[in-house]
């Protein structure tokens, strides 16, 4: 029995976790990209984790989803930076 996909019901708070090679400026990087899509984001939005070898950075973003032409448009930009390993 296949099982669709939960539906996301919009506007909602959405977490988005971003994955990249350590940089100074990757946490603004992923911030700047983000907010040019989503409104209202402040830096107490914004949260970085190293991975335990320093060799990459999680940011996690959490915005007000609007919809998914907005996400998808946010996880275009983020991947065509060639700065991004991985969104989820």
């Amino acid at each position: 029995m296949d099982q669709e996909p939960p539906k996301i019901e919009f506007p909602c708070q959405y977490p988005i976790k971003v994955m990249g090679e350590a940089a100074p400026d990757f946490k603004m990087f992923v911030y700047d990209t983000i907010k040019k899509h989503a409104d209202g984001l402040e830096h107490q939005h914004v949260s970085i984790r190293e991975s335990r070898t320093g060799k990459f950075h999680a940011v996690t973003v959490t915005i007000e989803a609007t919809g998914t032409n907005q996400l998808e448009a946010i996880f275009e930009s983020l991947k065509e930076s060639g700065r991004v390993k991985m969104v989820l």
